[in-house]
């Protein structure tokens, strides 16, 4: 009988079915990391979301079989001492293609259309003074007619792109993998960057992805361009990032993820107030509809690998 434990439960606000053969079940709302070998000590399947797994933890776990990760990123997890130890990691696969391309757009539109600062000229007053019906103290710019450029193009830069699409945007692309799609151009990323109205970061975070997006990158851009970022916060040199905002290389920024979640104090993203960025607290994957379709994909996952047909399998 397998004994699985889910380390972080809180982390997914869904039905979580139980799988469809003997196992006993245990699970904790969320788990520091000096409790992960306590808690795993006994199991055979763990089940994590951002919790880490690293080798220290995995030596002193010689029960466990599996690690089911409850989210497409795997950075985590020590892979490397999981294919030592012979331990299979599955994650879950283009559960929120609708949610995290519309969070996406939700910010486009917010800051390409200045929504922050008109809501805080009604909030002050400003409108209610207005001798004429309408301010217009801030820049709008239509989405038809510009560029988007795409950074990584598996299904969820695919699903920007069709959105991009489907608002008049012509699409580049910037990938490491030939594209096929006939509907957007292939371009280096200097190219890209260079170009584009808007940059879209759809990229796991590696080391060779890390900070890919510095000082540099960021001087190269367009200064009407906007910097979107729904992937990994670790993809963009944070406080290169908040000069650029500061000094006015680029015109904006919207981002969902930070380099450390939660984030810490001195994060100089934090710190700014700029009507020309937007930070949302990591939710562009938490549409209602995206996370029981990832807790079904969970079960799904560790059922296969349980009846020895394994799906998902990371590395």
């Amino acid at each position: 009988m397998h004994n699985i434990v889910f380390l972080d439960r809180a982390s997914l606000e869904a039905k979580v079915r139980r799988p469809a053969f003997e196992h006993a079940w245990r699970e904790y709302p969320a788990s520091s990391q000096a409790e992960v070998v306590e808690r795993l000590r006994h199991a055979t399947i763990a089940i994590v979301n951002k919790v880490p797994l690293r080798a220290a933890e995995l030596a002193q776990l010689p029960k466990l079989q599996m690690v089911a990760v409850a989210a497409t990123g795997t950075d985590n997890v020590d892979l490397a001492a999981c294919r030592a130890r012979g331990i299979p990691v599955a994650n879950i696969r283009n559960y929120s293609v609708v949610a995290v391309p519309e969070h996406c757009f939700a910010l486009i539109l917010a800051l390409r259309r200045n929504l922050r600062a008109y809501c805080a000229d009604v909030d002050a007053g400003r409108w209610q003074a207005s001798s004429r019906f309408c301010l217009l103290d801030h820049p709008i710019a239509d989405l038809a007619g510009s560029r988007l450029g795409i950074v990584g193009y598996g299904a969820l830069g695919q699903k920007v792109a069709q959105l991009g699409r489907a608002f008049g945007m012509e699409v580049v692309v910037a990938s490491r993998s030939p594209v096929a799609d006939p509907l957007v151009r292939q371009l280096e990323l200097d190219e890209l960057l260079g170009t584009a109205d808007v940059v879209s970061l759809h990229l796991p975070l590696t080391e060779q992805t890390r900070d890919m997006i510095g000082a540099p990158q960021l001087r190269r851009m367009k200064r009407n361009a906007l910097l979107i970022n729904t992937a990994r916060g670790g993809l963009v040199d944070e406080a290169a990032l908040a000069q650029a905002l500061s000094e006015g290389v680029i015109a904006g920024a919207g981002f969902d993820v930070l380099s450390k979640e939660p984030p810490l104090p001195d994060n100089p993203l934090l710190a700014l107030r700029l009507p020309n960025f937007i930070l949302t607290p990591h939710v562009a994957w938490a549409s209602a509809g995206a996370m029981q379709t990832l807790a079904d994909m969970l079960i799904d996952n560790v059922e296969a690998w349980a009846g020895g047909a394994p799906i998902n399998l990371v590395g």
